[in-house]
């Protein structure tokens, strides 16, 4: 790792609330105001770096929330950093999984500022630190439940001509087959499609997510419960589309699980899911070595947020499109610029030509935004408890 050690100083956290663009609808619930809780981290040296914490503000993803993150970063996590030498990003989450079990967003919010910290100190590129070889990555959308089969066959069409290389819907048990069968007829045959059901369904339901072969997904997003990798394994016998996992794989060991048991063909890697980059990286690295493709979800982040996937995404396994949509998608105005965009060919661009996160931070937004802030320096950080 280039550099010397890292010392954090200090941290400010911001809950900032973002308002989109329009109701986003997934099969546990749906969000107008995205509640966003950012990280400003500063070295000894003045060197600043921003991050972001991906929960929602209710456990339906995960068990974790914006209050459950901010408790366990006050109290638990940045005492473990701040104020001592560390030896490089990849050590950051040792540090922070000693003695804390579980919080993985709250543990990646810093573990990825670190990286990005880290990058920024050493002048280059974080998707060069973090080992990403691409100028661009392909970009996918995810649409959310809709009202109708028209109404969703219309979002599609719309997100082909504006040049998106991958549709994914969301599906839930009210709102599948007629719907994706909707889809399917308004795009014709060669558009790659893939749904996502955010663990709605059940084994009972294998033979009516077989109807789902019919359409030639690319793949079946979550459709078990998070932790249940064995009837994930019984369902992925019962169908011909390859069944991605998301939720289910929380670090490298349910990666490995997941691949011994046949519990599916292709990962969904969340950095902020996994518990930060070095996870992210090793999980990228045994679907590498099994053969089995990876891409990049999204957890409608903010640019900062947005700028950790891009950086991930370069890796050379991530094959598949990732929901790294540009801002203009989900916010009237972003808090990075420049924003984030899309070429006509469905690309983002990989910023390598400047250190760090390759967009900067419009500070004065974010204070705009900032509905709460705490700082902690490395003199008053305590003892971790």
């Amino acid at each position: 790792m280039p550099g010397s050690p890292l010392r954090l100083a200090e941290v400010t956290l911001r809950e900032i609330e973002l308002p989109l663009k329009e109701r986003f609808v997934i099969s546990s619930g749906w969000m107008e105001n995205r509640r966003i809780l950012l990280l400003e981290l500063r070295d000894d040296n003045g060197v600043t770096a921003w991050s972001e914490c991906v929960c929602s503000d209710l456990p339906n993803y995960s068990p974790e929330t914006v209050d459950t993150a901010w408790l366990a970063l006050r109290r638990w996590l940045l005492p473990r950093v701040l104020g001592r030498d560390i030896d490089g990003p990849e050590a950051v989450k040792d540090l922070l999984d000693d003695g804390v079990q579980g919080h993985p967003m709250a543990k990646a919010a810093i573990e990825m500022g670190m990286w990005d910290l880290a990058a920024e100190a050493a002048g280059i590129p974080l998707s060069r630190l973090v080992g990403g070889t691409r100028g661009r990555v392909p970009t996918g959308i995810s649409i959310g439940l809709q009202a109708s089969p028209p109404a969703l066959a219309e979002k599609a069409r719309q997100a082909v001509a504006d040049g998106y290389r991958k549709v994914k819907l969301k599906i839930s048990p009210e709102r599948d087959v007629d719907y994706v069968a909707a889809v399917r007829e308004a795009l014709g045959p060669d558009t790659p499609l893939a749904v996502d059901a955010n663990a709605a369904y059940t084994l009972e339901d294998a033979d009516h997510l077989a109807r789902l072969d019919a359409f030639d997904l690319i793949m079946i997003e979550q459709p078990l419960a998070a932790g249940d990798l064995v009837r994930h394994a019984q369902l992925q016998e019962r169908l011909a589309t390859p069944v991605c996992l998301d939720e289910s794989v929380v670090d490298p060991a349910t990666c490995e699980d997941m691949l011994a048991l046949g519990s599916g063909r292709i990962v969904n890697i969340k950095p902020g899911r996994v518990g930060g980059f070095r996870n992210a990286r090793r999980i990228h690295d045994i679907a590498q070595r099994a053969g089995v493709p990876v891409w990049c979800g999204g957890m409608l982040e903010s640019g900062i947020g947005r700028a950790y996937n891009v950086a991930l995404a370069s890796l050379p396994n991530f094959e598949l499109p990732g929901d790294l949509s540009p801002s203009a998608r989900y916010w009237t105005q972003d808090i990075v610029t420049p924003e984030w965009t899309m070429d006509a060919d469905g690309f983002v661009t990989v910023p390598r030509d400047r250190p760090g996160l390759g967009v900067d931070v419009d500070t004065e937004r974010v204070e705009t935004l900032t509905r709460r802030s705490e700082t902690f320096a490395a003199a008053t950080a305590g003892v971790p408890s």
